[in-house]
């Protein structure tokens, strides 16, 4: 993104505006004019810093597109020149159109990527995926949801048609349910239609809390490598060395793992070996803090607070991801309550018929239950474990000026300089 300056004649200064405006390319620094009001134009030429017979305007555009507008202004006497990036202002945040989707909206309802930072939408949708999947893994459930989302690809449900670009993350929720529920031996239930892959988790939950907590330290790692990375891009690597966002809490993040790994292993150096990158990362971070906090006594006192919240912060974010495991146990709980339920009643006559009914309304009831369910909690997990790892602020996005063109932009100055020009 850079920082540029739109300078033209006097004269030309509404042909000019009418260029930009029709680029839509340009977000102009339009403070100076004081509030909108219902003339974009009157604004913008308020916004204009006049000398002698030049204005200008000053803001922001994708780097990429400089020379094509400078192309289009050059016949109107206009010019686009670089500027310097002020010191403390952040440039805005432009998008890339190919990431538009659910993706892009799992972190814009997050915040704004500040511009420095790497965009972690797809990364996100993949993490989102993945948990969804685990807490509602049944085979026949996710056909259904996938089924839904080719559904809504083809516009086959009018009431879903404005969420058309959701479709494809919906089918690939459904496809990440149908891989769990056939590890589960889960179809609609424990029906026997698939077999037990891994493990079935009324039978072994355990194993399946473990599990858990196992992918969400590996989420958590990649969370840690990407706000590391964007640390460093922030800041330098002396920003990102003593962030709890950045090595320092991925030390911490991989002395947590070395420690469980030793004392439940019985393997003393591993144990002594994350006993000492705890240490050091607790002091890194406690050095961020202070320095931070601008030292003294009251910032002695905030950062060993801090340091000590960190390391209750990362154990209970660690433990949270138990809840892909817990969830994953009540919708197979629900689901065998209607599976008994139906094979109770499944008797020749008319039981049959309330049995065939428990077993649809059931799995209906369950199926829109504990879609929204595990919906709800995978957002919550990335938001709340991930994200608060990847960001430490919010950006601007990029809002180019693009207003509709009227017929008096094209005039008042140009029909006068025509002839001056012939002359």
């Amino acid at each position: 993104m850079d920082r540029v300056a739109i300078v033209a004649l006097e004269e030309d200064r509404d042909r000019t505006l009418a260029a930009v405006a029709r680029a839509g390319i340009v977000e102009l620094d339009l403070r100076a004019a004081g509030p909108e009001d219902g003339d974009p134009f009157a604004r913008a030429a308020r916004a204009a810093v006049t000398h002698d017979r030049i204005v200008g305007w000053v803001g922001w555009m994708p780097s990429h597109e400089r020379d094509g507008l400078a192309s289009a202004l050059a016949p109107l006497g206009a010019a686009v020149v670089p500027l310097r990036h002020p010191a403390g202002e952040q440039p805005p945040t432009l998008m890339a159109e190919r990431d538009a989707g659910t993706s892009r909206t799992l972190v814009d309802t997050y915040g704004v990527v500040p511009y420095a930072d790497v965009d972690p939408a797809r990364l996100a949708a993949a993490a989102y995926i993945l948990m969804f999947g685990m807490m509602f893994g049944d085979v026949g459930h996710g056909a259904m949801l996938a089924g839904l989302g080719l559904a809504m690809r083809a516009g086959w449900i009018p009431r879903l048609r404005k969420l058309t670009r959701m479709w494809l993350f919906v089918t690939l929720a459904g496809l990440a349910a149908m891989v769990f529920g056939a590890l589960y031996g889960e179809a609609f239930g424990p029906t026997g239609l698939v077999p037990v892959l891994w493990l079935d988790p009324m039978d072994d939950p355990v194993p399946l809390l473990l599990a858990a907590v196992g992918i969400g330290g590996v989420l958590l790692a990649g969370s840690y490598a990407t706000g590391t990375i964007n640390r460093v891009r922030e800041g330098g690597w002396g920003y990102a060395l003593y962030a709890r966002s950045g090595l320092a809490g991925a030390g911490l993040l991989v002395a947590l793992a070395l420690l469980t790994w030793g004392l439940v292993a019985d393997v003393p150096a591993l144990t002594a070996a994350g006993a000492v990158l705890a240490l050091a990362a607790l002091v890194l971070i406690f050095i961020g803090v202070l320095s931070e906090s601008g030292g003294g006594a009251t910032g002695v006192l905030q950062a060993g607070i801090e340091s000590v919240d960190a390391v209750s912060r990362l154990g209970s974010n660690v433990v949270s991801f138990a809840r892909l495991a817990a969830f994953g146990l009540t919708h197979a709980a629900l689901l065998t309550v209607i599976w008994d339920g139906t094979t109770a009643l499944w008797r020749p006559g008319w039981a049959a018929v309330a049995a065939v009914l428990v077993f649809v309304v059931g799995n209906v009831i369950t199926f829109g239950l504990e879609a929204l369910v595990a919906g709800v909690q995978a957002l919550r997990l990335e938001y709340y474990e991930l994200f608060s790892r990847v960001f430490v602020g919010e950006g601007r996005a990029f809002r180019p000026w693009h207003p509709e063109v009227p017929e008096v932009a094209e005039p008042s100055g140009a029909a006068a300089s025509e002839p001056d020009r012939e002359e």
